[in-house]
């Protein structure tokens, strides 16, 4: 075998065996969420548990109407946020990245200047909900993680600055393009691995949100999926610390088996979604730095 053929196999052997060792903990957490609660007690989560048991999805199935409404708000705050995240953020980006812009580095420094100070939790909280009015709203969702992003705007400015050439767009100033139409009909569509990225970044912020339903939303209906889960994992913990008459009315629930079923709910959808999106993420990270 030649020298180049061999360090080649070496180097796929190598990374085959990171890939591996990075879906060891997604397999613990699927196995252990088909334990029983007595084998993880007594035995501590294994690859393959003493003993099967469904109870930790049986206990989720019984809350089956809360989970699937939740499902329905994870998602329409998903697709919503990603869209309108994703334009916002592109339509900012846009004019940063032209050399011609006014004023264009003062700019670029307020949005990086967003990444390095907030107006805190509390100054947050009550323009939200006394000034906007946004408590227990889906609007309480959405917006917060809306309005934006300075991280993911640099992201996509660089990648318009490096990657579009400049003779495209002059060349669609001569046949007559407004800016609008330069950016829809030919930024746009010459920036998709750029945008698949910062999507897919939006994607799972949203998706995996939980501290905003925390803190704007008592309202049950309007629960997420992460919000839904981590409340009913208290309310498994408070049960388990009350008695009830003297006697725990609690102890039969899978509580460690519940945590690894609700962990594996909350993530599966990501994990269907993301091959769709990896050429793109790769490739949208990367070609920035080779430029």
């Amino acid at each position: 075998m030649k020298t180049n053929d061999m360090n080649q196999v070496v180097v796929h052997a190598i990374f085959i065996l990171l890939a591996a060792l990075c879906l060891i903990p997604f397999v613990l957490l699927i196995m252990s969420s088909f334990s029983s609660e007595s084998s993880i007690v007594n035995n501590g989560y294994s690859f393959w548990p003493s003993e099967f048991s469904l109870e930790a999805y049986t206990y989720l199935w019984a809350q089956k109407a809360a989970m699937f409404n939740s499902y329905g708000i994870t998602i329409l705050i998903t697709v919503v946020g990603t869209f309108a995240g994703l334009l916002i953020s592109a339509l900012l980006a846009y004019p940063l990245s032209r050399r011609d812009l006014p004023m264009r580095g003062i700019l670029s420094f307020l949005v990086f200047f967003t990444l390095l100070f907030n107006g805190g939790l509390v100054p947050t909280y009550l323009i939200y909900t006394e000034v906007f009015h946004m408590k227990d709203t889906l609007m309480a969702l959405i917006i917060p993680g809306l309005l934006t992003n300075g991280f993911f705007i640099l992201l996509i400015r660089t990648f318009f600055a490096n990657s579009i050439p400049v003779q495209i767009i002059e060349s669609a100033y001569i046949d007559g393009a407004s800016e609008f139409k330069i950016f829809y009909r030919m930024v746009l569509p010459l920036s998709l691995p750029i945008l698949a990225t910062i999507g897919l970044m939006l994607t799972i912020n949203y998706w995996n949100d939980w501290f905003n339903g925390l803190i704007y939303i008592t309202e049950p209906r309007l629960f997420s999926i992460q919000n839904l889960l981590n409340r009913m994992l208290v309310n498994i913990q408070f049960l388990q610390q009350s008695n009830m008459g003297g006697q725990n009315m609690s102890v039969n629930l899978p509580t460690n088996a519940v945590r690894m079923a609700m962990a594996v709910v909350g993530i599966l959808p990501l994990i269907l979604i993301y091959p769709f999106f990896q050429k793109y993420f790769v490739k949208g990270l990367t070609i920035g730095a080779v430029k």
